[in-house]
């Protein structure tokens, strides 16, 4: 079975760790798809700092991950076919907007299976570059 998951993963943190160690143990092999800088500025208002063909290379250094792929549009469920995913798995602010609805739906209609995760506010990017920005701000004040 092929188990897809999504994200931005700028910043490898244990967080994105424990999602794709569970994403192992779901099926055979765990497909990701990375956004694109352009897909990122759709739902977050910075783009990433890493560029997309290093989140990509990291990604797929990691022994859990067998398939790494780029998205370009806020459209999940192309490569989810592509990929012929049995399982979705996203976060649990997953919502219910089109492009979710119609993974949803397709993974609903198929017999297949979305999966959705706690989310852990202590393992984010945007936390990771908050608190760097204010350790800058703070070794600025002392000089």
């Amino acid at each position: 079975m092929v188990v897809y998951t999504v994200g931005t993963f700028d910043l490898l943190h244990v967080g994105h760790l424990a999602l794709l160690k569970y994403c192992a143990t779901l099926g055979d092999s765990v497909a990701v798809g990375v956004a694109s800088d352009e897909v990122v500025k759709l739902y977050k208002p910075n783009i990433p700092v890493i560029p997309i063909e290093q989140r990509m290379e990291m990604l797929q250094a990691l022994c859990c991950v067998d398939i790494v792929l780029p998205y370009h549009e806020l459209d999940y469920l192309t490569v989810c076919k592509q990929v012929k995913a049995d399982i979705f798995v996203i976060g649990e602010d997953w919502g219910k907007k089109p492009h979710n609805q119609d993974v949803e739906n397709y993974f609903n209609t198929a017999g297949k299976k979305v999966v959705q995760i706690k989310y852990s506010p202590r393992n984010s990017s945007t936390k990771i570059k908050q608190d760097v920005i204010a350790q800058l701000q703070v070794a600025d004040a002392m000089r």
